[in-house]
């Protein structure tokens, strides 16, 4: 592509880089932040960047992680765009006053995907909408899946996320030549995203780099090694190779996709299958980082805002009719969500007695939603020291049976609620001023690390983006969330396998089996 001699440029360490002028703000897209990660650096934690010579075009999205297609029921309400190529570690940058001086707050948007889907080149992310604000909007690719959050014996564990702190280094020492401020940076993500941003506030190499840090929809967590394991073990089974990174590295990389989405197919929030997660290691996550940030060890002095929407499990249920599926299989979809989440019989009748309206479907996805989600987000703002904000994103999609749903909320946070890529999952007709308001409050909590209505203390308040003018709600589902607080816990049930061999397990265990061969066997 010919570099546009008008655009703005803006000179790095490694280089001088050309943007573009759109709607009045400076649009830099596709720097590398890391060296392409190809050959032995594929399953190696990222190496530092290679210097270029006169002045690199960043007119257009760099190359995307490698990355399985979403499945036909999902795509219809997902974007991901594709863009083939090695040099996958980079970022972009939107702000309206590039150069040095300007000192402007920087939010660096960390995208979801359950650490196997997703770019910073999805239309919803525009980061526009921030620049336009007076907030400088970094987003960043990040490698993904085996390559990214495999576990193997011959490489470092959580190459992707040691990208995510390759880039957010970048962002510290570079942002100030784009008109950032290094000392105001809001790490903020959604899902994934937001449980990588978890894990990376907890982590000891980022004292100092990040000011204040948003969570949508996922805490801060690690995965059990032993899940990880089993998921790299069964690719390897599939593939007839070693569960090695080299053995790894030698495989077609269309093949290794093909075969991660299908060991992965019931890697569902709701289901818990086999899934990628970032893991305990020796030094970026050397303990569980929900428990650094409630202690106190980590992140002292960063502001949160956290938060969820109000029917998270309808975008996992949905596509696909397996709502429908859950709600028809009844006692086994209980028992199984009563595996998932490790509580006794008084967990799901005491959901029973606050909800009497309430189908199976309904009731399990709450449990999911509440043990994964809301329940440790709460847990966090209830006893870390410093100041968090809570929010709940109540509005209904405009798509049938979707709800609140999972990443409904993004279109609204990103003021990009009138693309064809947001309607996909929104529908016709988002309400503009919700879009005001909860984009609003995020530039709010970047300038200031105030969005808007009072922190958390012991009235629980609770900020509400629904279908009417945002209020502060106090104590909102606080009888769902003393369900847990005297709830019996049950092991761990044995992992589902791939064969019919196993010895059987706990009545639990069984049922979570029957519902993923149940719902394996209708995806077919």
């Amino acid at each position: 592509m010919t570099a546009d001699q008008t655009g703005p440029v803006v000179r790095t360490p490694h280089g001088a880089v050309r943007g573009r002028y759109e709607r009045g703000i400076a649009v830099f897209r596709g720097i590398p932040y890391a060296a392409p990660p190809v050959g032995p650096l594929r399953f190696r934690p990222p190496e530092p960047l290679e210097p270029w010579d006169g002045v690199r075009d960043s007119g257009a999205f760099g190359p995307t992680a490698p990355k399985p297609p979403y499945s036909e029921a999902f795509a219809q309400y997902l974007s991901d765009p594709e863009i083939p190529g090695d040099d996958c570690l980079n970022l972009n940058v939107w702000t309206p006053e590039p150069y040095p001086g300007a000192r402007l707050p920087v939010l660096l948007w960390l995208h979801g995907g359950a650490l196997t889907r997703g770019s910073s080149a999805v239309t919803v992310y525009d980061g526009g909408t921030f620049a336009r604000d007076g907030v400088v909007c970094v987003s960043i690719n990040y490698r993904l899946g085996v390559e990214g959050y495999g576990l193997f014996p011959d490489a470092p564990p959580n190459p992707g996320l040691r990208d995510q702190l390759a880039a957010l280094r970048w962002v510290h020492e570079v942002i100030g030549a784009f008109g950032g401020d290094p000392d105001r940076i809001t790490l903020c993500g959604q899902s994934a995203g937001a449980i990588s941003a978890g894990a990376l506030l907890a982590a000891p190499q980022t004292r100092g780099l990040i000011r204040r840090a948003v969570l949508q929809s996922g805490p801060p967590e690690v995965a059990e090694r032993a899940k990880v394991r089993r998921m790299v073990r069964r690719m390897a089974t599939r593939l007839k190779i070693p569960a090695t990174a080299e053995a790894f590295a030698a495989v077609d990389r269309g093949l290794l996709l093909r075969t991660q989405a299908e060991v992965g197919r019931l890697s569902s929030p709701v289901l818990g299958g086999p899934a990628f997660g970032i893991v305990v290691d020796d030094d970026l996550v050397p303990r569980d980082p929900l428990q650094a940030l409630i202690d106190g060890d980590a992140a002292p002095g960063v502001e949160l805002l956290m938060g969820w929407t109000r029917d998270e499990y309808r975008l996992w249920l949905v596509p696909g009719g397996l709502l429908e599926h859950v709600d028809r299989l009844g006692p086994v979809s209980l028992a199984g969500a009563m595996a998932r989440c490790r509580a006794g019989h008084e967990v799901p009748r005491g959901y029973r007695a606050l909800h009497p309206d309430a189908g199976t479907a309904e009731i399990v996805g709450q449990m999911v939603t509440d043990h994964l989600l809301r329940i440790p987000l709460h847990r966090l703002a209830d006893s870390r020291p410093g100041v968090s904000y809570l929010y709940e994103f109540a509005w209904p999609s405009g798509r049938p049976s979707l709800g609140a749903c999972h990443a409904l909320e993004l279109g609204f946070v990103f003021d990009s609620g009138d693309t064809p890529e947001s309607k996909k999952l929104a529908g016709e007709g988002a309400p503009q001023e919700l879009c005001d308001a909860m984009h609003g409050a995020w530039v709010r909590f970047a300038t200031t690390g105030d969005p808007g209505w009072e922190p958390w203390d012991a009235s629980h308040p609770v900020r509400i983006f629904g279908d009417r003018v945002p209020y502060t709600a106090y104590g909102p589902r606080d009888a769902e969330f003393a369900l847990w607080t005297t709830a019996t816990t049950v092991p761990d049930p044995a992992p589902a396998t791939d064969t019919v061999t196993r010895p059987p397990g706990t009545e639990l265990a069984a049922a979570v089996r029957r519902l993923r061969r149940s719902v394996a066997a209708r995806r077919r």
